[in-house]
């Protein structure tokens, strides 16, 4: 490894530790609660949503390696480049790839059931932690 790129990794560490490092750990132990839980709850359905119903036609052991390794590239240079993505957006758009190169063609009210979600999950967000916030102001 070159000193250049050495020194691209040191600044990579530090710029990235100083984004997380404000989070007291009862916060990123609370997240990581919740999402493992929401997880042991919720993991057959998003299963069967992505393995079965994004596709006309049920995903092979290939087109289920492919997924995931273009899920995993895709999302390992995103976080070497310090973008934020969605992992469930990235491996959803990775199995409609496969499902479309296959010919076997793509459900559409499971798509556009996917595409509503990520297109109305931000001004959610946004409008839901306005809302807290504000009443937090109000009743604090």
């Amino acid at each position: 490894m070159s000193a250049d790129d050495q020194r691209l990794l040191k600044k990579l560490k530090t710029d990235m530790l100083s984004t997380i490092e404000y989070a007291p750990i009862w916060i990123i132990m609370a997240v990581a609660l919740a999402l493992g839980i929401g997880t042991m709850i919720g993991w057959r359905r998003v299963a069967t949503t992505i393995g079965e119903k994004i596709g006309k036609k049920g995903m092979t052991y290939a087109q289920g390696m492919s997924a995931q390794m273009t899920a995993a590239v895709s999302i390992g240079l995103a976080s070497y480049t310090g973008m934020p993505v969605s992992t469930t957006h990235v491996l959803s758009s990775s199995v409609a790839g496969t499902m479309l190169v296959d010919g076997g063609g793509l459900q559409k009210k499971t798509v556009t059931s996917i595409l509503m979600a990520w297109v109305l999950t931000l001004p959610a967000a946004i409008i839901l932690s306005g809302v807290l916030y504000w009443l937090s102001l109000k009743l604090i």
